[in-house]
């Protein structure tokens, strides 16, 4: 396993792409899996996206009431109405913060791992971390929600 650099700055070309599905789940996914979850915790972080890593791949990580849960072409099935606002962070604009409006319960589907199809319903900061990473599959940043 090794530590990836973490790509920064606005402007990248690979953060603002929209990202490729994976059409199944290989050795080399499952590889990027393992290097990225050592890159996010040696960047002490909530959640780590494959553009981040430059990597312009469907993959991401996120922090899920307390364990770091790779999710493979996740996609929102569902978004509650009622929202709220909290400040976030990114790995890719150090020293950044953006207070960000998000859905508080949200309903995903994903392929793990193994490539076993999951669907969870989370709730407040879980929700966040996923909806924060599945922005950078989209080509989504934080500092977009501060030009709104």
């Amino acid at each position: 396993m090794a530590i990836l650099s973490i790509i920064k700055g606005e402007d990248s070309a690979v953060l603002r792409r929209k990202t490729a599905p994976i059409p199944k789940v290989t050795k080399e996914i499952v590889r990027l899996i393992k290097d990225m979850q050592k890159t996010v915790k040696d960047a002490d972080g909530a959640g780590l996206a494959a553009p981040q890593i430059g990597k312009s791949l469907r993959v991401c990580l996120c922090m899920i009431e307390g364990t770091m849960t790779p999710m493979i072409n996740a996609e929102v099935t569902w978004k509650s109405k009622d929202t709220w606002e909290y400040e976030e962070g990114c790995l890719s604009l150090p020293k950044t913060w953006v207070n960000v409006p998000r859905p508080v319960t949200i309903r995903i589907k994903y392929l793990d791992k193994k490539g076993k199809e999951q669907e969870r319903e989370l709730t407040e900061m879980n929700a966040r971390v996923v909806l924060h990473e599945i922005d950078h599959l989209d080509g989504v940043l934080i500092v977009d929600y501060a030009a709104t």
